[in-house]
């Protein structure tokens, strides 16, 4: 019977909420949970921004209120990727508002940096683009725009970090600055293959090595929670990206397995093992996982607009008032129209990278209403989700779809599930614990405590909900994607 004393806390920063779930071991149930909503602020056009002491704020009153006066073993931390933050050392203030992943204020940076001839190296060394998606030129645009930030910066005074980083920080009482190796791989100044921060590529994107952070396998410690934060001392064992975290808690550690995860974004990873694959379709090269450093890779195709569409629904259009009714509405749509929606509300992510791409509307007529676009806004979650696997099988033989686990909220919708799998004319695996990017953050925690077994066995343990098979029309399929795809060529040219 599990015991207090084995409970883990994992704290699941995300994009538009920050979450806390106490979990048992090794089983690793969901006891409780708390949750807050995130504000994002929109300063310009594509610009988008949290502010950082609501990010640490919201970490310490769900962490309070999911612990629940229980003893609590340990805390792991997920969290969105690529967010920047600068700090001053001596004030643990940080300078500006946090530049998040979504933010394309540095495309024309980025433009440049490509028109120069440096994407060859960057995508051989980080296995990313040059895209403002990461988190190198969202470092040196605040250096270079808030005023005395890089003059400090040279000095040593100020420290850059992820939100993973951030929340280590600010939890430790500032005596610990560390990232996990999946974060630092997202910076677009890590070198995936040796593990290290690239001084070349800081010359590169002009970013002081004083700003960085120590780089630790995702299982480790990472300190101790400072006194006041929580009734106890509790230590932070356990690091890794949302996107990572939520391989790991869908338990593919083995190469070929793939997971995709459907929160405001999609991301979907494919492992490929010890080592990295070197992506011909743009796709991005990524660290999977880093324990007793010894790292294991993966391929990623990130789609900037999936849940986020539902959200347009419900918030910009009025659609709908909760999200789950975007699947009741999408049944009613009439069969006879064929609307496509292309979410490029942000640009379009891959395999296109199109930072200014825009969201676009085809097929309608005088009679299309609400139903068919709910519909529209639905599928085009699942044909960027082809789009991604068949960019993945072009680049990896290993890649080929046998099964996809999926994760996130957008999940619990049976249409879309069922959806995704005729789309990719393969099985779509649905866990019991949808929570799996906290499972995967728990886990990390739990393994470096003692109470969670080894990969292996935690793999055996992966719980199925429920399985999608696909339908046997391959030609409405195939006419439907086309469709899609004819769509995309629209928005882009």
């Amino acid at each position: 019977m599990t015991t207090d004393t084995g409970l883990i806390l994992a704290l699941d920063q995300g994009t538009t909420s920050t979450r806390a779930i106490a979990f048992t071991t090794p089983e690793l149930q969901p006891m409780t949970t708390a949750r807050r909503d995130l504000a994002q602020h929109y300063p310009a056009s594509g610009w988008v921004e949290h502010d950082p002491e609501d990010l640490f704020a919201h970490s310490v009153a769900v962490l309070r209120e999911a612990a629940q006066g229980r003893l609590i073993a340990a805390i792991g931390i997920t969290n969105q990727r690529e967010t920047t933050i600068l700090w001053d050392r001596r004030t643990g203030q940080a300078i500006h508002n946090a530049i998040v992943w979504q933010d394309r204020r540095t495309a024309s940076v980025c433009a440049q940096l490509r028109e120069a001839g440096h994407e060859a190296m960057v995508a051989e060394r980080t296995g990313l683009l040059l895209d403002p998606y990461f988190s190198a030129t969202k470092i040196a645009w605040l250096l270079d725009h808030v005023p005395g930030a890089r003059a400090a910066a040279e000095a040593g005074h100020l420290a850059f970090g992820t939100v993973d980083t951030w929340l280590v920080w600010r939890l430790t009482g500032g005596a610990v600055h560390a990232t996990d190796a999946t974060n630092a791989s997202r910076t677009a100044l890590l070198n995936i293959h040796t593990g290290q921060w690239d001084p070349e590529l800081l010359d590169l994107f002009k970013v002081p090595a004083s700003l960085l952070a120590d780089v630790r396998d995702c299982s480790g410690p990472f300190g101790v929670t400072a006194p006041g934060i929580l009734e106890h001392e509790i230590p932070i064992l356990g690091v890794a990206g949302d996107q990572q975290a939520a391989s790991i808690g869908q338990a593919c550690f083995e190469p070929g397995m793939a997971k995709s995860t459907y929160g405001t974004g999609c991301f979907l990873l494919m492992n490929t093992g010890a080592t990295p694959v070197t992506s011909r379709a743009r796709l991005l090269t990524t660290i999977a996982s880093q324990f007793g450093g010894r790292r294991s890779y993966a391929l990623e195709g990130a789609i900037f607009v999936a849940g986020a569409a539902v959200q347009w629904l419900r918030d910009g259009l009025g659609l709908i008032e909760a999200a789950h009714q975007a699947g009741e509405l999408a049944l009613q749509a009439d069969p006879a129209q064929t609307v496509y929606l292309v979410p490029a509300f942000t640009g379009l992510g891959a395999p296109h990278w199109d930072a200014d791409a825009r969201g676009a509307l085809y097929g309608m007529t005088r009679n299309t209403g609400p139903a068919e676009l709910a519909r529209a806004a639905l599928q085009s979650v699942a044909f960027q989700t082809r789009d991604l696997v068949e960019a993945m099988a072009a680049d990896w033989p290993g890649a080929s779809a046998r099964v996809l686990r999926v994760d996130g909220g957008m999940v619990a919708s049976d249409w879309t599930m069922q959806f995704l799998a005729d789309q990719l004319a393969a099985p779509v695996d649905r866990p019991r614990v949808l929570e799996t990017t906290a499972v995967g953050a728990a886990y990390l925690a739990g393994l470096a405590a003692g109470l969670c077994p080894e990969p292996d066995a935690f793999a055996r343990g992966w719980l199925l909900d429920r399985r999608f098979t696909p339908s046997n029309d391959g030609v409405a399929r195939e006419i439907l994607y086309a469709g899609w795809k004819d769509a995309v060529r629209r928005t882009l040219s």
